[in-house]
């Protein structure tokens, strides 16, 4: 268990340092909270894992690597930390993680 938190805060750590001066602008009329929600559930535990790996291999790609898949710094911090309250879920992560590493 302690290996998969450490594989999470990892990740986070990795995209909050290759993305930090980047602001993402919100369109007018547009539901931040919404949309991050709406692309939280998009990915499985095995994607998420398989592209935090990515990302910590290729950090200044970070933010197109995310946008490939559709998702912002926040939305995939928030599908990461969703998948962490699940300890099957987190297991999957972290497996797909490693593999990709």
């Amino acid at each position: 268990m302690r290996k998969i938190v450490v594989s999470l805060i990892a990740a986070l750590l990795v995209i909050a340092s290759g993305c930090q001066n980047r602001n993402a602008a919100t369109p007018a009329g547009t539901n931040p909270a919404a949309a991050s929600s709406a692309s939280t559930t998009s990915l499985s535990p095995e994607q998420l894992g398989t592209l935090g790996a990515q990302i910590k291999k290729q950090p200044n790609d970070a933010h197109a690597l995310l946008t490939q898949h559709g998702l912002t710094e926040q939305s995939f911090a928030a599908a990461v930390r969703k998948v962490s309250e699940n300890p099957a879920d987190a297991k999957r992560y972290a497996t797909a993680y490693r593999s990709a590493s």
